[in-house]
Parts: structure tokens; C-alpha cells; sequence
């Protein structure tokens, strides 16, 4: 009962309850990455034939899971395919949470492997227009802490997709100077009380999109920490899911694709 209740609450939040047909499709798909093996997750509603926008998203540290499927399906509905990219290898499952932050870790200490992999999986989930109902012309990104600082990332190695979207994810940068590169859209939904994302860190990236000129948004929920749209967040203080909080921020990121995505 409790899960249940939690996935009615996870798809209010997202905005789709009672759109999610149980005609979703959910196809692991396997690639490579400099001979390395990796395995994304493909996830679209299979009754719907027209094509529609596309949205790679990049789970939070735990990586490719069972729960980042689910909201994947919740965040498809019938208006998008979504792809779960995979950042770690097919072979990294992290199982705790010391996994998780080794593996991300490795990830974010090195952003120049990091912007490979999240545009490799980029074109990895263009090439699936032959096997689902995805306008590859339409495409955006979006992403859950150690994801949303993924897509950041993305935007500063100059891709140019639809627009990116941060959920509760880290905003710093090596080189500031790198934003100077983006050539998309970029809206940020931040728990103003988050201490894994500190002010200063807040300040210095609001800094950095203005001196690049970057179309940008800063949404700033307060009473909110880190993970604020992650039901199995459970940190009090820290990381902890707020369903109202949620809520606001997939409505905020859908009125933001519908701004920059053709329909």
C-alpha cells in the first residue's frame, strides 16, 4: 500500500496521473563508449503512434535503477520518449549509497568524461527513431542530482538540444568560462534550503550564466533540501522528498518544454 501510495503522489507530482497507459514501453538498450559496455533504459507509451519530443534524462547517483525507470514512465506519459542514459558502465550498479558515491564520484571528477558519455548517450537515443516514436529534431535533457549536474554539463560542451533541466543537482564547473559554449535554454529547480548546493555555489553559477549571456532560470523552492522530487529520499534536512515542492517543479519544467519544444 505504501508503494502504491508513493507512485500516485510521484505522478501527481510530475503532472501525468492517469495519463500513464499500460501500454509503456520500457527497452533496455546496450551501446559502447570507447569499447566500454554501457546499457541506457528507452521508455514511451506504445499506443500513441505519431512521433513525439524526446527527453534524455540522467538519474541521480544511484544510477540506472528500478526507480529511475518509474520515473521515467511517470515523466513520458503520452508526450515524450525518454531515454535513462547510463554514465557508469553496465557492469556499475551501485546497491548503497558508498556505491552510488564512488561511482559518481569517478564521474564528476573528471567533466571532460563526463560531457563524453552524456552526448554519447545523446546520439545513442537519436539512433532509436527507427525502433520508437521519437522526433529526433525535438530533443531535451533533463536530470536528478548527480544527473542534473550532468545535463549542465552537457549544455556547457556546446550541444545543442532543446534545453536542459536541473533537478537539485550540483551547478558548480571547473571553468566557468566554459558556459560561454552553451547554445541552449537552461532552467535549474533548486531547494533553497539544499545543503549539498550551497549559496555561494548558487551565486557563482548565476554569475556564470550571466557572463556567458545563457537564457537561463533559477527556480528556488523554499523549505526544500536535495532529492526534494526523490520519494525514497529519507534524510531529514538534507535529502528528503517534498511532494508540493515536486509538484511545483515538474509543472515549472513542463511549462518550460512546452516554451522551447515544438509539439
Amino acid at each position: 500500500m505504501k508503494k502504491t501510495l508513493t507512485r500516485l503522489l510521484l505522478a501527481s507530482a510530475v503532472g501525468v496521473a492517469g495519463n500513464v497507459s499500460a501500454d509503456m514501453v520500457s527497452t533496455p538498450v546496450s551501446y559502447d563508449i570507447a569499447g566500454q559496455a554501457y546499457q541506457g533504459t528507452l521508455v514511451y507509451d506504445d499506443s500513441i503512434r505519431d512521433t513525439r519530443p524526446g527527453l534524455l534524462m540522467v538519474p541521480n547517483w544511484m544510477g540506472v535503477t528500478s526507480g529511475a525507470e518509474q520515473k521515467a514512465r511517470e515523466v513520458a506519459g503520452s508526450d515524450y520518449v525518454v531515454f535513462i542514459a547510463d554514465l557508469y558502465g553496465k557492469d556499475i550498479r551501485p546497491q548503497n549509497t558508498d556505491e552510488a558515491s564512488q561511482a559518481a564520484t569517478t564521474v564528476r571528477s573528471d567533466r571532460a568524461m563526463m560531457r563524453e558519455r552524456v552526448n554519447a548517450a545523446l546520439e545513442v537515443f537519436r539512433a532509436q527513431a527507427d525502433r520508437a516514436p521519437l522526433d529526433v529534431d525535438n530533443i531535451a535533457a533533463i536530470g536528478f542530482c548527480f544527473g542534473g549536474g550532468a545535463v549542465l554539463e552537457l549544455a556547457r560542451s556546446g550541444t545543442d538540444v532543446k534545453g536542459v533541466v536541473s533537478f537539485h543537482g550540483n551547478l558548480d564547473t571547473p571553468d566557468p568560462q566554459d558556459a560561454k559554449a552553451i547554445r541552449t535554454p537552461v532552467l535549474v529547480l533548486h531547494g533553497a534550503d539544499d545543503p549539498f548546493v550551497p549559496e555561494e555555489q548558487v551565486l557563482a553559477f548565476q554569475q556564470e550564466m550571466r557572463n556567458a549571456g545563457v537564457d537561463w532560470q533559477l527556480n528556488s523552492y523554499g523549505g526544500a533540501v536535495h532529492s526534494f522530487t526523490d520519494p525514497a529520499a529519507n534524510m531529514p534536512g538534507k535529502a528528503e522528498y517534498n511532494p508540493v515542492v515536486a509538484g511545483r517543479a515538474f509543472a515549472a519544467m513542463r511549462h518550460f518544454l512546452d516554451e522551447h519544444m515544438a509539439r
